[in-house]
């Protein structure tokens, strides 16, 4: 009897492992990895504070890195090696060798993150851990080792192509040379900070083929003139400010999105972080991915052509504004209509026109209505941990509406700048959809 049982005991536990063997992939191949390797990203950003286009960069190189790996998952699904800027290549899974493509995903995607942060200890503690949850899905060895050695190889081939695209040289350029003239971007209070990235325009591009393919329509020529159509601008956003509705207040509040906020308090100044425009999106493709069900492979393809489209709009965006160069309404407004006025947000760091949460919301809405369809109602969640409440949105569009808008209410641009801001992110959406192929 106690043989029976003991062949009884060996037999179930060699299906107990039999089976873990078998069910490692459906645990391995959970998005939920992916998910959280680009949050982790995104938290580390948030802690270092990077302006909302270096932040783009930094979206970009990651997810492409997470897709290139992950596409070998399906073979309904390309790379987009040949498609993007200096992108030509992306080395192969070795023949005969098996993987897993979402550890590889999860793998590249960290590794590139920590050499493109500053604070690369943070990510590292993350790494392990993730790492240790794959292997607890009893995966093989050879197949962890497998998909981390190939995870490697995509992360130092994108981190050449990084490495290639302009950044570092624009590190060492003049800071933006604040103009006298009436009409020009002046620092504005409380921290008077330089104009953010004045040579963005000099990055490569993801997609685009110049800085100016996309170029809005002239911006509205200075006037002190009361009678002028700027200053009717000025008065109106003034109007608006001081007249905001609760709901206008909420939406203002909701679409910040300002990194880096500066807050006095007497003698005290200290600073408050939120995540950047372009993470809101990023945060919000991680939302919707998660509403419909999206497996590993689709995940990672709509955060890399998020990424990419929002990269390239804030570079087109940014190249006009430092031509234009247009005066912030809060300047404009203390020094020639009221000096006591003051807009409901902090203004940013750098000149007013175009909209930079009207190019890059309304090219993310074109992207993400082609991967989920354009009329896909969600809730998006992003500003929880800023203790603001959700908000529901019926499509892609609305929420891009509302953040362009958001940007009036807050009293830190004029609405033309708004106006021509979503034409333009609407035509780099959907310049980027002829562009971008990632299914067969």
């Amino acid at each position: 009897m106690k043989k029976f049982y003991f062949v009884l005991f060996i037999a179930s536990l060699l299906i107990s492992c039999s089976s873990k063997q078998k069910g490692w992939q459906k645990l391995a191949e959970d998005p939920n990895y992916i998910h959280r390797s680009v949050r982790e990203v995104t938290e580390v950003m948030l802690h270092d504070i990077y302006s909302p286009p270096v932040a783009s960069r930094i979206y970009a190189y990651i997810t492409v890195a997470g897709y290139e790996a992950a596409v070998n998952g399906n073979k309904n699904y390309i790379s987009l090696a040949g498609q993007l800027k200096g992108l030509d290549s992306i080395p192969k899974p070795q023949a005969g060798k098996q993987y897993c493509y979402s550890l590889a995903a999860s793998h590249a995607i960290l590794t590139v993150g920590k050499i493109l942060v500053m604070s690369e200890g943070r990510i590292e503690g993350f790494h392990t851990t993730l790492m240790d949850e794959y292997k607890n899905t009893g995966m093989p060895d050879d197949v962890y080792q497998n998909s981390i050695a190939y995870g490697k190889l995509i992360a130092d081939r994108i981190l050449k192509w990084a490495g290639k695209d302009n950044y570092k040289h624009t590190r060492s350029l003049s800071k933006y040379d604040v103009q006298t003239d009436d009409a020009t971007w002046k620092p504005t209070p409380p921290a008077y900070m330089k104009g953010v990235e004045p040579h963005w325009n000099e990055i490569r591009l993801f997609i685009l083929d110049s800085a100016q393919q996309f170029k809005p329509a002239k911006a509205v020529d200075f006037s002190l003139k009361p009678d002028s159509y700027f200053y009717k601008l000025a008065v109106a956003v003034r109007e608006a400010g001081l007249h905001l509705t609760p709901e206008q207040t909420t939406i203002a509040n909701y679409w910040d999105d300002n990194p880096f906020k500066v807050n006095t308090n007497g003698h005290t100044m200290f600073a408050s972080k939120k995540i950047s425009p372009g993470g809101h999106w990023i945060n919000i493709t991680g939302i919707v991915c998660r509403k419909v069900n999206a497996d590993y492979v689709r995940t990672s393809e709509a955060y890399a052509c998020m990424a990419v489209v929002i990269a390239d709009s804030f570079i087109n965006c940014w190249d006009e504004k430092y031509k234009s160069k247009v005066i912030r309404p809060e300047t404009y407004i203390n020094q020639y209509i009221d000096q006591n006025w003051m807009p409901l947000l902090q203004t940013p760091p750098f000149p007013e026109y175009t909209s930079g949460h009207s190019v890059v919301s309304n090219a993310s809405a074109i992207v993400l209505g082609k991967l989920f369809g354009s009329n896909l109602a969600f809730t998006d969640s992003t500003e929880v941990e800023f203790s603001i409440p959700a908000r529901q949105f019926k499509s892609f569009k609305a929420a891009a509406d509302e953040a362009a808008m958001s940007r009036f209410y807050g009293g830190i641009h004029y609405m033309p700048s708004i106006v021509n801001g979503v034409d333009e992110g609407v035509r780099i959406g959907e310049f980027a959809l002829t562009k971008l192929k990632t299914r067969r």
